[in-house]
C-alpha cells in the first residue's frame, strides 16, 4: 500500500523541521513538501496532491482559517490536522477551524519546549490521526517505524513527483461510497421499557462539528438532562460548550464538580478530568476525578458511560459520535448489560468511524443512524414531541 503523502505548512521552519523529521521515520508516511504560509501551500497543493495536511493557524500572508477556507472550496476531503497553541486564542480559532472543516486538531510544539518533547509529542499525537483519517488503524501507543530515517527530509521548494495511489481514496471519500450499515444483532439482553431519563454522548474526531448538529436539532424544552464527553484538553471543552450554548436552543455549560443535573441542561466533561455521576439529596449530581486515563484519553467515553449504568440502568439513552479509537464500547456493555438504548453515528457521516464502529461491529448498537437522524430519534426516545415544541406548545 502506498504512503501517506503529507505536506506540511507552518511558518516555523523549527516546527517544519521537527514535524518533517517525526513523519520521515514513520513507515507509513511520506512528507511530499512544505509550506511557510498558506499562499504557498495553496500553490502546491495541486502540484504535489497530497493525502493530508497540517495546518499551522497563525501564519503571515495567509493564516491558517484563511488558507483552510481556500482549500476547502476546492479540496472540501482531504484531512487537514490544524496545529493549536493550548491558550485561549489558540482553542478559540482551532474550533473555529474544526467549524470550517478542519478534520482535526494537535497543539503544537513551544518554543520552550526541549526537542526530545517536541518530537515526542508530534509523534504521539499527530501520527496516529494521519493514519487515522487517512483509513489506516493506528497501532497503539504508536505506529511501526522505519528502521532508520529518510536519507533527508523536504525543504519548502522541494516537490517529490506524485505516485498514484491506485485503489485508495481517502477515508471520507471511502464512507461516502458504503452501502448503509446495519447493526448486527446485539447480545441477548431485553432493552428497557423505561422512557430515557438521561442522554449520554460520547465523541472524539469530528465530535464538536457532530455535537453541534444533534444539540442544535433538540428541543429548547428537553425533558432530561445531557451528559457529553469528548476528548479535548482544558481550555478547549469551555470554550466548546460556550460555542454550542450560542448555537444550541439548550443551555450547555462545562461540568464542576457538584453540578446537579437538570432537563434541557447539557454538561460537558472538563478536559483533563473524568465525568462520573452520583446520587445526592439535591438529585444526581457530577463528581469529577483525576483518576488514570483510560483509552489513552481523560475524560474518556467508558467513564462515562459506566457511572451513568451504575446511576440509572436501562432508563438511559446512550449516543456514540465520530471519534477514533474504541472508547465507548466498553460503557455501552455495561448499558446493554442494563438495557439501555444505544444509538451509534453510521460510517458514512463520520470523520472516522472508530469509536460508532466498535460499538456497532461489538453488536451494542440499536439502531446506526446518520448524523442529520440522531437529533429526532433522541427527541422521539425521551418523549418530547418536536412539532409541539416548535410551536412553543410543552408536550
Amino acid at each position: 500500500m502506498a504512503d501517506i503523502r503529507v505536506l506540511v505548512v507552518d511558518d516555523s521552519a523549527v516546527v517544519r523541521h521537527i514535524v518533517a523529521q517525526v513523519l520521515e521515520t514513520e513507515q507509513e508516511i511520506t512528507v511530499v513538501g512544505t509550506a511557510a504560509n498558506g499562499r504557498l501551500a495553496l500553490d502546491k497543493i495541486d502540484e504535489l496532491l497530497p493525502d493530508a495536511i497540517t495546518l499551522d493557524i497563525e501564519m503571515p500572508e495567509l493564516d491558517g482559517l484563511g488558507t483552510l477556507k481556500a482549500l476547502r472550496q476546492k479540496h472540501p476531503r482531504i484531512p487537514v490536522i490544524m496545529f493549536s497553541t493550548l491558550t485561549e486564542r489558540g482553542a478559540s480559532k482551532t474550533l473555529e477551524a474544526l467549524s470550517l472543516g478542519a478534520s482535526d486538531y494537535v497543539t503544537k510544539p513551544s518554543n520552550t519546549t526541549a526537542l526530545t518533547d517536541s518530537v515526542r509529542s508530534v509523534r504521539e499525537q499527530l501520527v496516529p490521526k494521519l493514519l487515522g483519517l487517512c483509513g489506516r488503524t493506528p497501532v497503539d501507543p504508536g505506529p511501526r517505524r522505519r528502521t532508520a530515517p529518510a536519507a533527508s527530509a523536504p525543504v519548502a521548494g522541494v516537490v517529490r513527483p506524485r505516485t498514484p495511489l491506485a485503489g485508495r481514496t481517502p477515508l471520507a471519500s471511502q464512507a461516502a461510497q458504503q452501502e448503509p450499515v446495519v447493526a448486527p444483532p446485539g447480545p441477548a439482553v431485553p432493552r428497557s421499557t423505561a422512557r430515557p431519563e438521561i442522554v449520554a454522548i460520547g465523541s472524539s474526531t469530528g465530535g464538536p462539528e457532530a455535537l453541534a448538529k444533534v444539540l442544535t436539532g433538540l428541543p429548547a424544552n428537553l425533558r432530561v438532562p445531557v451528559v457529553v464527553v469528548q476528548h479535548m484538553p482544558p481550555i478547549f471543552t469551555r470554550l466548546l460548550a460556550e460555542r454550542l450554548t450560542r448555537t444550541s436552543p439548550l443551555e450547555v455549560r462545562e461540568a464542576a464538580e457538584g453540578d446537579v443535573l437538570r432537563p434541557g441542561l447539557v454538561l460537558v466533561a472538563p478536559g483533563d478530568f473524568h465525568m462520573e455521576l452520583k446520587r445526592a439529596p439535591a438529585g444526581t449530581v457530577v463528581h469529577l476525578t483525576s483518576g488514570p486515563p483510560e483509552n489513552f484519553c481523560r475524560p474518556a467515553v467508558d467513564v462515562l458511560f459506566r457511572s451513568v449504568a451504575a446511576t440509572y440502568g436501562g432508563a438511559t439513552l446512550a449516543v456514540v459520535l465520530t471519534g477514533m479509537g474504541s472508547d465507548g464500547r466498553k460503557g455501552a456493555q455495561f448499558l446493554k448489560a442494563k438495557g439501555a438504548t444505544v444509538l451509534a453515528q453510521d460510517e458514512a457521516t463520520s470523520v472516522v468511524w472508530g469509536m460508532p464502529g466498535a460499538v456497532t461491529h461489538a453488536g451494542l448498537a440499536d439502531q446506526v443512524l446518520p448524523i442529520s437522524a440522531i437529533a429526532g430519534a433522541v427527541t422521539d426516545a425521551v418523549g418530547n414531541v418536536p412539532h409541539l415544541t416548535a410551536m412553543g406548545v410543552r408536550p
